[in-house]
């Protein structure tokens, strides 16, 4: 039988009958068909999961019996940071969900010179929410335990004064005229920040702003 895995903002502990909160139950029952008795794996964000069993069907009020803990080691020890300029459509959930799945550790939207998308306040707490509910399902599919955090979106100068270079922390910019290489970085760091433009690739001011914040301009190959 697949292994079902669902998110549950709430506390989890072993040997524990808990509630299975409104969407998350109407998801196990409405559109994954689950029955009373069905195995499933709850997570809370907390780095471990939490084989449960299903006990009341009913989506109204279904309810769960937590068996035990689990801490699989699923997480990357490369902690990577992503500032990704604002894609238009739903690229950018499809950049949420990837970098999820491959083991981002934070994702920060950003605005940059040649961003064709701007969100206003309203707009912009929507998309967040969105966002959220992507690398969640991300995480439901790929084995994370952990979600990864999406800061909202903010103009790129905002977003590196907020984040200050830790001394250990490696910094690349994707640039297609960048001289550094991966092959040559030497010994991988364990904190990565790693910037992406938008469609049009970063702007010459972009690009200043970047490197004051000490970002080297990385290419993945000719």
């Amino acid at each position: 039988m697949r292994e079902v895995r669902l998110f549950v903002d709430i506390p989890l502990a072993p040997d524990a009958d808990l509630p299975l909160p409104r969407d998350a139950a109407q998801h196990a029952l409405r559109v994954l068909r689950l029955k009373t008795g069905d195995p499933v794996i709850l997570f809370n964000g907390d780095g471990r999961q939490y084989p449960a069993r299903l006990v009341t069907a009913d989506p109204r009020a279904a309810s769960v019996h937590v068996e035990t803990v689990e801490a699989p080691a699923c997480e990357s020890p490369l902690r990577v940071t992503l500032i990704q300029s604002l894609a238009r459509g739903e690229k950018m959930d499809w950049i949420i969900q990837k970098a999820t799945e491959l083991g981002a550790t934070r994702i920060l939207p950003v605005t940059t010179g040649r961003s064709e998308v701007r969100l206003d306040g309203t707009r912009s707490e929507k998309r967040l929410d969105r966002w959220r509910s992507v690398a969640i399902a991300a995480c439901e599919q790929c084995g994370r335990n952990v979600v990864p955090e999406i800061g909202a979106p903010e103009p790129l100068e905002a977003c590196l004064a907020a984040h200050p270079q830790a001394s250990a922390e490696v910094r690349w910019m994707l640039h297609p005229g960048g001289t550094a290489r991966l092959r040559n970085s030497g010994p991988m760091a364990t904190d990565v920040m790693l910037a992406v433009g938008p469609e049009g690739g970063f702007g010459d001011n972009d690009l200043a702003v970047l490197c004051q914040a000490g970002f080297d301009a990385l290419a993945l190959g000719p």
